[in-house]
């Protein structure tokens, strides 16, 4: 058995002396692991980093089997972004969720589509952390936990839509959160249209997404969001105090 598609390398850990066995989410086939041999060798490894995208190939004799994986290097991702702190926490939070979140060979296409959108705004370090809570939402809308911004829970309008049930995961407007406001999620306008994010909003942004994946994804099996995750988080949170 063999296929070929576009992925985007999740995970990599070594195998005996020079191999890796490694993770990847691929545009038609979902999120698949195999062996890469000479993975960790000295010409290998730099193809093999997360984030990077590539041409990958998975052979098996047989379908349920772990299979061997070659890969060709398409966009160096990780190597571009090596200097640059901030857009490599974003790479490495990206990364992390989809490889403790996707099943196993569970296609993915719209979220994949999403996932590469981030990728290009990362590449280019343009809007590139809106894209990223983009991706969450999409992450969360592709595992059957999508939330509904499209109008008031409460009132049933769709203007002024500032809060996020956390129960329900639906919009609330201004007027429609009465005494329960401090309940409520903040929803930064960025996430409803053209708006200008600054750091205040896209933390708003990170926390409401970071809520419902701990909801829905993590808490059910006892496991904390990845720490990447986290450094994400704190890193953007820093920059409102300044």
């Amino acid at each position: 058995m063999q296929w070929t598609d576009e992925g985007v390398l999740l995970a990599v850990r070594r195998h005996g002396e020079s191999g890796a066995i490694v993770s990847v989410f691929t545009a038609q086939h979902g999120r698949y692991a195999g062996l890469v041999r000479g993975g960790f060798g000295r010409r290998a490894r730099p193809v093999y980093q997360p984030g990077n995208v590539l041409q990958i190939t998975w052979r098996a004799r047989l379908s349920e089997q772990l299979g061997a994986i070659a890969g060709e290097l398409k966009v160096p991702l990780a190597a571009r972004l090596m200097l640059d702190p901030a857009r490599l926490a974003g790479l490495a939070a990206a990364c992390a969720l989809l490889e403790t979140t996707l099943p196993e060979r569970d296609p993915h296409r719209d979220l994949y589509i999403t996932l590469r959108v981030f990728l290009e705004q990362l590449d280019q370090d343009r809007a590139w952390l809106e894209a990223y809570v983009r991706f969450e939402l999409a992450l969360l809308a592709g595992l059957g936990f999508g939330l509904d911004l499209s109008r008031c829970a409460v009132t049933g309008v769709s203007e002024d839509l500032v809060y996020v049930s956390p129960s329900s995961g639906r919009a609330v407007s201004r007027s429609g959160a009465g005494r329960y406001v401090d309940r409520l999620l903040a929803l930064p306008a960025f996430l409803l249209g053209p708006a200008p994010a600054d750091a205040a909003q896209l933390t708003a942004g990170l926390r409401l997404t970071g809520a419902f994946l701990r909801r829905h994804l993590f808490d059910a099996s006892d496991r904390p969001l990845p720490e990447a995750r986290d450094r994400l988080l704190a890193r953007v949170a820093r920059s409102t105090e300044r």
